[in-house]
């Protein structure tokens, strides 16, 4: 045991965290997919656990595998990494499909094999890291709007865009993300301020537009996120179906729960192993259940925020606010989804959630965490040394060699 823990580096608090969510995940994961099994008839519950277990087990090689690699190195990335994200989100996008499937303008198949890739997911990672790399580069400088507009605010803006016609909820957390971190790397506060307005009245005109012209955005899901705004306002429509069976369940829970597996919201609610497992947890495991949930995430984020503070580099801090902080946001999303104080959205809950790509990007931001933390000062002294005469293809030279 002694020699798995000396491969292991950085925050031991981190891993920790990561480790008690993850074998927390398999009991309300086991628990909903009764809902895709008896309702859906899709495979087994037994089936459904070992996937979540093998995808757990990949993710966690993923943290390991990325922890060991020296962080200086991922800033060089991003910049190789940023066009070939474009390029996958545009595929995804526009990609053939049928008339009906609009939700695959979120994914991509892998070929030869039936798993599917959110393509979204990666590229907020691989953004995060890119900003971050761009305040550390220009840390001695004084930022101009002029000056930034093609080297951050395109890559922003071409991300965003890319993201924002099938997939809003992701777009708008991404956004606020890239926000918070510009505002961490002092930006100017006027030009955040003018962002975040041009931002607003961007989404105000798409809207419109494709309301006048709803033949030609036929890849969007405008009218949804009309709806879900409509009936979240409408607490009496009977389109609320989700949301109301989330509450119901939340409500019936109580303060001890109804027990491991005995939740009956399951078989009616929609998403229960994935989008809405937060409230399934509450029902089996009461206002406890839900309270130690939310002490892990607030822990989690405590941890970031200290390796952050310690990092000695502005890039190191940056990246480990700009991907790690993002992870926490999404969850209390889910979590205000499911007592009914957002609209849904459709965002899972970190490490929790069954799915594929979502644990994967989450264990890849957790690894860059803990790389990070784990950087000496010889290191240190590399990261500081690369920004300063950085080829992003040396670096990446350097990291196969």
């Amino acid at each position: 045991m002694n020699n798995v823990f000396q491969h292991i580096k950085g925050d031991r608090t981190i891993w920790a965290i990561i480790a008690v969510l993850a074998i927390f995940s398999f009991l309300p994961v086991y628990s909903a997919s009764t809902n895709l099994v008896y309702v859906v008839s899709n495979g087994t519950t037994t089936g459904h656990l070992i996937k979540h277990a093998v995808l757990l087990f990949l993710g966690f090689f993923i943290i390991y595998a990325t922890h060991k690699i020296p962080y200086r190195y991922f800033s060089g990335l991003s910049v190789i990494m940023i066009p070939i994200v474009l390029l996958l989100l545009a595929y995804t996008l526009f990609q053939p499909r049928n008339a009906d499937a609009i939700m695959a303008a979120r994914w991509i198949s892998v070929p030869f094999t039936s798993f599917k890739f959110q393509t979204s997911t990666l590229a907020g990672v691989i953004l995060m890291i890119y900003i971050a790399r761009y305040f550390a580069r220009n840390k001695d400088k004084k930022i101009e709007f002029k000056e930034s507009i093609i080297p951050l605010w395109l890559p922003v803006a071409a991300v965003l865009g890319l993201i924002f016609p099938a997939n809003f909820s992701t777009a708008a957390l991404l956004f606020v993300m890239v926000i918070m971190l510009t505002f961490f790397g002092n930006y100017p506060i006027k030009y955040i301020i003018g962002i975040g307005l041009v931002g607003v009245l961007a989404i105000a005109l798409f809207v419109i537009t494709v309301k006048a012209f709803p033949d030609n955005f036929k890849n969007t899901r405008v009218q949804t996120w009309i709806n879900r705004i409509d009936n979240y306002s409408d607490k009496d429509s009977k389109e609320n179906y989700q949301s109301h069976k989330a509450q119901v369940a939340v409500y019936s829970g109580g303060i001890m729960g109804k027990g491991s597996g005995k939740s009956i919201q399951k078989n009616f609610l929609p998403q229960s192993s994935s989008d809405f497992i937060f409230a399934i947890i509450v029902e089996e495991y009461g206002m406890f259940g839900g309270i130690f949930l939310i002490s892990m995430y607030l822990l989690l984020l405590f941890r970031i925020v200290i390796v952050a503070n310690k990092t000695e580099t502005i890039f190191g801090t940056l990246a480990v606010l700009g991907v790690g902080i993002p992870i926490i946001f999404q969850a209390f999303v889910n979590m205000a989804v499911a007592v009914g104080l957002f609209p849904v959205t459709g965002q899972p809950l970190p490490l929790i959630s069954a799915g594929g790509t979502s644990i994967w990007m989450t264990c890849f931001a957790i690894g860059i965490v803990l790389s990070v933390s784990a950087a000496k000062g010889e290191d240190i002294n590399k990261v500081k040394n690369d920004l300063d005469t950085e080829n992003p293809l040396d670096v990446l030279h350097e990291a196969i060699g």
